[in-house]
Formats: structure tokens, C-alpha cells, sequence
């Protein structure tokens, strides 16, 4: 991996967990955080929508709905983890 794929990733991580954060509401985790969850949120993601049959697209934008979709899914199962 390269410094800008890297670079890339990570920034890509972060704008996803940010955007997970603000559409589930009462999840903040500041920087490092936002990109770890957006960084796993593009593993689940890529993990479940070939399952479903979803293509999201290709290029910087796709790998960001991508992602950010599937940070919510991750946001939203910490979410039920932690009520019961």
C-alpha cells in the first residue's frame, strides 16, 4: 500500500464516520475514531452489500456512500448491543 492510498483510506474513513455520526444521532468519537469507524464500515459494507446483490458504484464518492452506509449499519448494531 502506498502513502496515498493510505492517505486516501484514511480520509476516506474519516468523511464516512463523520457522516455515520451525524445520521445516527448521539455518535461522536472525534477524529480517530471517525475514521476507525468508517474504516470498518467500509469492511462490513463490503462484506454485505455482494450478499444483497448491491453495487454502489466506483470512484472516491461511491467508496464514501459506501462506507458511511456502512458505518450506520455498524453505528446502529453497537447501538442495540448496548441497550440490551
Amino acid at each position: 500500500m502506498t502513502i496515498e492510498s493510505l492517505l486516501v483510506t484514511l480520509i476516506i474513513g474519516a468523511i464516512a464516520g463523520w457522516l455515520a455520526g451525524l445520521i445516527v444521532k448521539g455518535f461522536g468519537f472525534g477524529l480517530l475514531g471517525n475514521i476507525v469507524v468508517g474504516i470498518v464500515g467500509a469492511f462490513v459494507a463490503s462484506l454485505l452489500f455482494p450478499q444483497l446483490g448491491i453495487s454502489i458504484g466506483t470512484g472516491i464518492a461511491g467508496a464514501i456512500i459506501h462506507a458511511t452506509i456502512g458505518a450506520v449499519i455498524l453505528l446502529f448494531l453497537i447501538r442495540l448491543i448496548k441497550r440490551a
